[in-house]
């Protein structure tokens, strides 16, 4: 019998990627790539693969369930802005509150987070190759990072 309090617990790094089920994955990629510049990992019938730097988003077809009330996750944009504005023009549904909360052709609710406000960081060459070429963070989210000991 081996005592598993030894064993040091493995640690959670990130996310890879988030799927999501869609009704139609035409229809979903052509709303984020009028509101976001799409670059395809990969495709196929029933999935597509959105790259976002070092990570992806997967589009699964075969949404089962009705609209997101509060399941959400939160997507870092360097611009919640110009994301507002894009939601705008394409007649997108922007839920009310004191965020940037939006709901994609099936449902799915995507809250909008600003790269420099959050702890979430993303390294030099991963932003370079993005082309995000402005992506300071706020002192807030400096002080959150500096609270976890991240040397910044």
């Amino acid at each position: 019998m081996t005592d598993e309090s030894a064993t040091p617990l493995p640690r959670a790094l990130g996310f890879n990627h988030i799927a999501l089920e869609v009704n139609d994955i035409d229809e979903t990629l052509d709303f984020f790539g009028k509101v976001f510049p799409l670059k395809l990992r990969g495709r196929s019938d029933r999935m597509a693969f959105i790259d976002m730097g070092d990570q992806f988003l997967a589009l699964s077809k075969g949404r089962s369930q009705g609209p997101d009330t509060e399941r959400h996750f939160g997507l870092v944009v360097d611009d919640k802005d110009a994301v507002r504005a894009r939601l705008e023009a394409i007649g997108a549904e922007i839920l009310p509150g004191r965020g940037l909360d939006f709901l994609d052709p099936s449902g799915n609710r995507i809250q909008v987070v600003e790269y420099k406000n959050i702890q979430f960081t993303k390294t030099p060459e991963i932003l370079e190759s993005m082309g995000v070429t402005d992506a300071g963070k706020t002192e807030n989210a400096l002080d959150e990072l500096r609270s976890k000991g991240v040397k910044v």
